[in-house]
């Protein structure tokens, strides 16, 4: 099954996924490191970047992610995920611009690496008035937590890998059914 976005919010799954917390790998390792994903990824033209606006991405990343794992019935995000991500709209100082066909499009003021991320957080918006933002998810396995875009006919899935993910949480409640019918002898 592909995990992949349709459109610019493809670009939103690969940053959250820029960090791999099972195989704990870091593609923003350095405000180089992030400047490069952002020219890579059609942002903007590769921004000089600080050890603050590394920091300030990585929290933006991680925002996205509690949004995503909050897609999941029970699930809730962390409070610091909502104003983080208006903290990150501040900064890129985001307003809506009209094209010649009257369209509007959330757009950032900001320059830099503000407005690289600005430019994300436009894709976000954009993707809750298409529809297609409830269906970006984060895997709630705890080692896992890599972003997908849930193809599902009725917007059911879960896991981003059922055959790596699933299985896992599969054979968890197995051994957990397992112990409780378990009787002391």
């Amino acid at each position: 099954m592909s995990q992949e976005a349709p459109g610019r919010l493809e670009t939103v799954r690969l940053f959250v996924n820029s960090v791999d917390v099972e195989a704990e790998t870091e593609e923003l390792s350095s405000p180089e490191a992030l400047a490069a994903w952002i020219a890579a990824h059609d942002l903007g033209e590769a921004p000089t970047a600080t050890e603050d606006d590394l920091r300030h991405a990585m929290a933006l990343r991680e925002a996205l992610r509690e949004l995503l794992l909050a897609q999941h019935e029970g699930h809730e995000a962390h409070p610091a995920a909502a104003p983080t991500m208006e903290e990150a709209a501040r900064r890129a100082r985001l307003e809506v611009r009209f094209g010649p066909d009257g369209a509007a499009a959330g757009a950032p003021a900001a320059e830099g690496v503000d407005a690289a991320l600005g430019r994300l957080l436009a894709i976000v918006a954009d993707a809750q008035a298409e529809g297609t933002w409830s269906r970006m998810k984060a895997c709630p396995w705890e080692t896992c937590r890599w972003a997908f875009y849930d193809h599902s006919k009725n917007r059911s899935g879960v896991w981003c890998d059922m055959a790596v993910c699933g299985n896992r949480a599969k054979a968890r409640a197995y051994r957990e059914r397992q112990t409780r019918t378990r009787r002391p002898a």
